[in-house]
């Protein structure tokens, strides 16, 4: 068993069950720290359980499985391009510094290919979607591309990787409301069989309802991210990267308090304009609960316990979307 790095758990399966060749790689994919893959999952999840639930039927257990598959082919690529960028200023974090690319377990050749692997795969998976799903996956990438540069050039990457993160809302409500498959339209089109009005139908504008779930995940990725990036101030602050963090100082738990609320309300919205059951209401209150368990907690000074609070988002995101799976209930 090798060493975990810092903000693995100590018993994470990559150290001890992995072949020692596997480790460099899966870890480059965060797999031994799974809670980012979670964290990126869930909005697409709670925007297919929105869309489902607004028709009055449960999510859609194949595009579930489909979502849980590009989230994890998906992370690991944003983590393997996050890493080549960032690999001179992980080598001088603690936290960070035993990192495959830093650390010389893989080389940043080995981790391109490792990327575009993974990004093929990412591919495969939205040519299975409809168009609108597809078009906003394509439009996702520049999102994903600008994020290591964020922290170079503003206090709030934080706020960016809100946009980023919670893209899948808006993907997951597009590809929950039907439309033929991507890949089939292309070969339509190519046999001249399918008219521009008929494209057009399905890439329809989306509604409030999935634009509003895609703002409350932006504000609940703030508040989690921030919560994170209390582990790294002192290190931020010597190497020179900016973090809400580090720009909100003592304010920070009080800014996390009201970046959740703000989130709770904003959700609270989403499920009112897709007419969602009382049970929605209920279950969105059990995670405005949560979220305020988390701020209630939160000090600083103390990195150990801001990553307990911000591995707990995987729990509010469940909450999140088992409130708006049985939102589909009307009495």
């Amino acid at each position: 068993m090798t060493t975990p790095l810092p903000d693995a758990a100590p018993t994470n399966w990559v150290d001890r069950l992995a072949p020692a060749g596997w480790r460099p790689w899966l870890k480059l994919a965060r797999l031994d720290r799974p809670t980012g893959v979670w964290l990126l999952m869930l909005p697409g999840w709670q925007g297919i359980a929105l869309a489902g639930a607004s028709r009055g039927e449960g999510p859609d257990l194949r595009l579930l499985v489909l979502f849980a598959a590009g989230s994890a082919l998906m992370r690991a690529a944003g983590c393997a391009f996050n890493d080549i960028v960032d690999r001179d200023f992980d080598a001088r974090v603690a936290r960070t510094s035993g990192r495959p690319i830093p650390s010389g377990q893989i080389t940043v050749r080995g981790a391109w290919i490792f990327l575009v692997a993974c990004a093929l795969g990412g591919l495969a998976i939205l040519l299975s979607l409809d168009l609108l799903a597809f078009y906003l996956g394509v439009a996702s990438l520049g999102l994903v591309a600008a994020y290591p540069f964020m922290k170079r050039i503003t206090w709030w990457p934080q706020a960016w990787l809100g946009l980023t993160f919670n893209w899948g809302a808006l993907m997951g409500y597009a590809a929950a409301m039907g439309g033929p498959p991507v890949i089939f339209v292309l070969r339509v089109l190519a046999g001249a069989g399918l008219r521009g009005a008929d494209v057009q139908a399905t890439t329809a504008p989306l509604p409030w309802p999935p634009v509003l779930l895609y703002l409350s995940g932006v504000l609940w990725t703030l508040g989690y991210d921030t919560v994170y990036a209390l582990q790294d101030m002192e290190d931020d602050a010597l190497i020179g990267v900016k973090s809400s963090a580090l720009r909100l100082g003592v304010a920070a738990p009080r800014a996390v308090t009201a970046f959740y609320a703000a989130s709770l309300a904003v959700v609270l919205s989403a499920g009112w304009l897709a007419g969602l059951g009382p049970l929605f209401t209920l279950g969105a209150l059990a995670f405005g609960a949560q979220l305020a368990w988390q701020a209630r907690r939160l000090r600083l000074g103390d990195p150990v316990l801001a990553l307990t609070i911000f591995k707990s988002n995987t729990i509010a995101g469940l909450i999140l979307f088992t409130a708006l799976a049985a939102g589909a209930w009307r009495p």
